[in-house]
């Protein structure tokens, strides 16, 4: 999967379309899912131009890196999710279900979200 400039993740960093922003810094975005999955459901993306972790972990720099990683943990606790606990998911690929070809965390929580895998 390349990177597509024309994704849903792409026009919203550049504002050509909305979003319900959670937290923002000068490396990543965080927004509020449109179809949640949870009563809590955030997105944290980097405004990097990367497709998925094996992309960004290969090729963004050290300091984008640890912005990511600092932000998934600063939505988390904005959301107020520490207390309860929350998942964090990223798809990759196909076979993951990747929707976006743009690296996004899903954040979820505020309730009991179940297995990882139905049985």
């Amino acid at each position: 999967m390349s990177y597509d400039t024309e994704n849903i993740f792409a026009k919203i960093l550049r504002g050509e379309i909305p979003c319900n922003k959670h937290d923002e810094c000068e490396y990543t975005l965080a927004f509020h899912d449109i179809a949640p999955q949870a009563q809590t459901h955030i997105l944290v993306i980097p405004k990097g131009h990367y497709v998925d972790m094996a992309d960004f972990s290969q090729n963004a720099s050290a300091e984008e890196q640890s912005a990511f990683i600092a932000a998934i943990g600063r939505a988390a606790r904005l959301a107020g999710l520490e207390d309860g606990g929350y998942r964090i998911i990223a798809n990759s690929g196909e076979n993951a279900h990747q929707e976006v070809p743009h690296l996004h965390m899903h954040i979820l929580g505020g309730e009991p979200i179940g297995p990882l895998r139905a049985r």
